[in-house]
Formats: C-alpha cells, sequence, structure tokens
C-alpha cells in the first residue's frame, strides 16, 4: 500500500512494511546477496526508489531537481556553499544509492551515457562515483552515524559485487514477467 505524507516540505512516499513489493525485493536480493545487512539496505533501496520522488529527492539550493551524478557531486561539495556536513553526507549518501541502483538495474543506460552528447554524466564513471560517495558516507562515523558507517563502508567495498547481485536481481524480474505473461497467455488461449 503506497502512503503520501509529508516531509520536510516534499511529498515523501512510502510502501508499508507488508506490501507484496517489499516482499519481492527481499527475497530476490537475499537470493543474491548473502550478506543479511546489505542484501537488506539494497531491498530497501529498490522499494525506496520505486517512486520517482525517491530516485530524484535531491535538489539544488533553487529547488531544482538533480538528475545527473555530476550535478549531485557539484552538490555535494561543502566548498561549494552546499550548506554544511551534513548535506555533504546525504548528497554522497544518495549518489551512492542512485549509481548503486541504475548500474544494477538499468546497466545498459549507464554504458549508454559517453554517447549521449555534452551531458556532464558522459564523462561520469558511476561505479567510481557510487564506491566513492558510500566511503564518504562511512567517514561520517561519529555520534549519530557511528552505528551505521559501518554498513556504507562495506558498501563501498562490495560495490561491484552488489552491482552484479541487482544485475542478476533484474534477470530474475524478467524471468517472472516472462513466467507470468505465459501464464495469461495459457488462460487467455485456452479459453
Amino acid at each position: 500500500m503506497l502512503v503520501s505524507a509529508p516531509g520536510k516540505g516534499r511529498l515523501t512516499v512510502w510502501i508499508s512494511p507488508n506490501h507484496p513489493l517489499r516482499s519481492l525485493f527481499t527475497d530476490l536480493v537475499n537470493k543474491e546477496l548473502p550478506e543479511r545487512e546489505i542484501a537488506a539496505y539494497v531491498a530497501n533501496l529498490l522499494v525506496d526508489f520505486t517512486h520517482v520522488v525517491h530516485l530524484y529527492r535531491i535538489r539544488d539550493s533553487r529547488g531544482k531537481r538533480l538528475e545527473e551524478v555530476g550535478e549531485m557531486l557539484v552538490e555535494s561539495n561543502p566548498l561549494f556553499d552546499t550548506g554544511s556536513f551534513e548535506r555533504e553526507r546525504e548528497v554522497r549518501k544518495h549518489i551512492g544509492d542512485y549509481t548503486l541502483f541504475l548500474t544494477g538495474l538499468f546497466p545498459e543506460y549507464v554504458a549508454a551515457l559517453p554517447r549521449r552528447g555534452l551531458r556532464l554524466d558522459s564523462i561520469i564513471d558511476y561505479m567510481k562515483a557510487g564506491k566513492e560517495s558510500y566511503r564518504i558516507v562511512a567517514a561520517f562515523d561519529q555520534f549519530e552515524y557511528r552505528r551505521v558507517a559501518p554498513l556504507f563502508r562495506r558498501l563501498a567495498e562490495q560495490f561491484e559485487y552488489c552491482v552484479y547481485g541487482l544485475n542478476r536481481v533484474k534477470s530474475d524480474l524478467e524471468m517472472l514477467r516472462e513466467e507470468q505473461y505465459q501464464a495469461w497467455r495459457r488462460n487467455l488461449l485456452s479459453s
């Protein structure tokens, strides 16, 4: 069940803990990524990014939605008046999540970026940007971030493995889609 609620001046959307989509992603990711804490994080990321509001949650100081990793990297730099180191952590976490999501589930999109012309992302290495961003998030290891810092360190260290796991999840989803299509087709043709 999708429920919308206001959050920090923006619309946020969440999927309830017992929603079948959450179960599907959890099962598929657990099959491909054996480390439970990383698998839980990645499954929750997939659920979170099912809504475009979360996929493009980072905005610049003017409120413009940032859709390119290059723009997000600029926004994350505390030297460019992004506000604070808290903002750097927030944006870097999103860059890690965003690049993991795209390279894992949409590698053909990422591979096509260099051919897309003068876009900033045509020269960004998504794997490197994702790993570096998770590494920076892990460096925030004091106070309220102390408990989660080790998770982000492991995400940085295992970034390629997580991408591979998501590639396999994508294949599993495509197989499930085909199986469902064939079942519907059989049912329709036998009617």
